[in-house]
């Protein structure tokens, strides 16, 4: 049972409610857990892997903020920017000058 509950609880991110009802129930059948302590599991499971899914998504953000900061990565904007100022240079040397 314990074996179980520690492959749920890491599988918690990725865990769907179905899943965590599959499992649940087969503990259920076997007599490990009774329903309203399967049900509050899953609930308190659920509710877990979208805390945690929700704090790996703030911790990416910040990771890819500092990076993009110490490697001065450019942004698609600064990039168009450039070819519309680029465009705009090519287009003026190409037209003749009164």
């Amino acid at each position: 049972m314990m074996r179980k509950l520690v492959y749920f609880g890491l599988g918690a991110l990725s865990l769907t409610r179905e899943k965590a009802e599959k499992i649940m129930n087969e503990m259920i059948e076997k007599g490990e857990i009774n329903k309203e302590e399967a049900k509050q599991f899953i609930d308190d499971a659920i509710k877990k892997g979208a805390e945690e899914k929700e704090e790996l998504r703030k911790m990416i953000r910040q990771e890819y903020e500092e990076l993009k900061n110490q490697l001065s990565f450019v942004t698609k904007k600064d990039l168009e920017a450039l070819e519309a100022r680029i465009k705009a240079l090519e287009d003026k040397l190409q037209t003749p000058n009164p």
